[in-house]
């Protein structure tokens, strides 16, 4: 492990980025066209482009008054290998202040570049960057520039911020354009299911890394729903439970001469140990833990079809989860203390992202706003909502440009509601 500890100011000029952008922000109220949607606040601005990306990391500092983001200067087009972005927080109590932290060559539009704050940390945040020939990740406190680098990435963290996991990012980025990284070629690009690669563990203290699960030994576990004809396989959307005890990944993998994929969603306990198949129908898509035990996800099961399934690990138990109220794929989240589910759409007919709460005891649905996505925002790069939200459950954060200065940030004060 090089584990590399620089000043503030030496890592901002060794990484080109050499001044501390400042930016107060007026404090804007959008209703879309209805007094009973919550305030919404525009917490970026222009002439650049900023957005968090995805939905089940952590944006928020624990205390809520910092909030991380990238910016970038350019849309519409998938990055490239010398593409740098800047990593920076909005302070959301001093006038939404921008303040730069760092850069990174490593990021893709839908999940940016695993920045997050480190659990249970008050002053510590990650993320993913390419060096060389390698991707790494930094851990940056932001308040006093300490930094540190490991020699590898990052996806998901456990709770007790000691220990990440991560597939092969080379390996999303040949399979998935748009959720891997450029600059970095796939060594088993030829390979269906390779033996050297999978999902690696990483512990964030010491660096060391190993190989807990392979693609080989995923690619022969179980049944493959279809027994398609010499598919090729890949792993991704990690994510640990609340408690640190398992986390789920998804295995996918696409046939020969197909552009569609099937996907399984399994889980196993943080050493890659007591693999369980959770859904074996082959069509999963976003997901969140509840609790220790349960998964929601929008996935297809034969008693409901396509839906919103509550799943609990480690058995075959299922149930559907507001059926009629969320009959579209989302973003979901739980907010603090389960009773509440945060959720979105992608664009319905007028192209609005239409972002909800969905209260769990009475299956009522409270809209939060719709975000007019225009149609040049599609494909690798479109603008996801990917709601997040704040530590108290009281704010929640989107990307959108439904502003009309390109993606940026919004706050949605939901405290009235919950």
């Amino acid at each position: 492990m090089n584990d590399t500890r620089l000043t503030r100011r030496k890592f901002l000029q060794n990484t080109a980025c050499g001044t501390l952008a400042l930016a107060g922000f007026p404090r804007l109220a959008v209703g879309n066209g209805s007094s009973k949607l919550p305030p919404v606040r525009t917490i970026t601005r222009g002439p650049k482009f900023h957005w968090f990306s995805y939905y089940d990391k952590l944006q928020f500092d624990p205390s809520g008054r910092y909030a991380l983001a990238m910016e970038v200067d350019f849309e519409h087009r998938s990055p490239k290998p010398d593409d740098v972005i800047k990593i920076g927080m909005v302070d959301l109590k001093d006038n939404d202040r921008w303040t730069e932290l760092g850069l990174t060559r490593s990021w893709c539009w839908q999940q940016g570049c695993m920045l997050q704050w480190l659990p249970g940390s008050k002053n510590t945040i990650i993320w993913n960057d390419r060096v060389s020939d390698r991707f790494v990740c930094h851990i940056l406190n932001v308040f006093t520039g300490e930094i540190r680098r490991l020699e590898y990435p990052i996806y998901t963290i456990s709770p007790d911020g000691r220990t990440a996991v991560a597939p092969d990012f080379r390996r999303v980025q040949d399979m998935r354009p748009g959720y891997g990284y450029t600059g970095l070629p796939d060594p088993h690009k030829n390979e269906l299911a390779p033996k050297d690669t999978g999902i690696f563990r990483t512990d964030l203290e010491t660096g060391r890394r190993n190989l807990i699960i392979s693609l080989a030994d995923i690619a022969k576990f179980g049944q493959i729903p279809g027994d398609p004809k010499d598919p090729k396989h890949y792993f991704n959307h990690l994510l640990f439970n609340t408690d640190g005890s398992r986390f789920i990944f998804l295995h996918r993998w696409r046939a020969k001469g197909l552009r569609s994929f099937g996907t399984r969603m399994l889980t196993a306990k943080s050493d890659g140990s007591d693999i369980h198949i959770v859904d074996s129908y082959g069509r999963t898509s976003h997901f969140i833990w509840r609790d220790p035990r349960h998964i929601l996800a929008w996935a297809w099961h034969p008693s409901h079809k396509n839906a919103f399934y509550l799943y609990e690990d480690g058995t075959d138990k299922v149930q559907v989860v507001g059926k009629d109220i969320m009959p579209q794929n989302g973003h979901c989240t739980y907010l603090p203390g389960n009773k509440w589910i945060l959720n979105d759409t992608y664009p319905d007919k007028q192209r609005k992202q239409n972002v909800y709460l969905y209260n769990v005891a009475t299956g009522q649905r409270i809209p939060l706003g719709g975000f007019y996505l225009p149609p040049k925002y599609t494909g690798e790069w479109r603008c996801d909502t990917h709601p997040r939200f704040s530590p108290d459950g009281r704010s929640v954060v989107i990307d959108s440009p439904h502003k009309g200065t390109g993606r940026q940030m919004h706050l949605i004060n939901i405290s009235e509601i919950v």
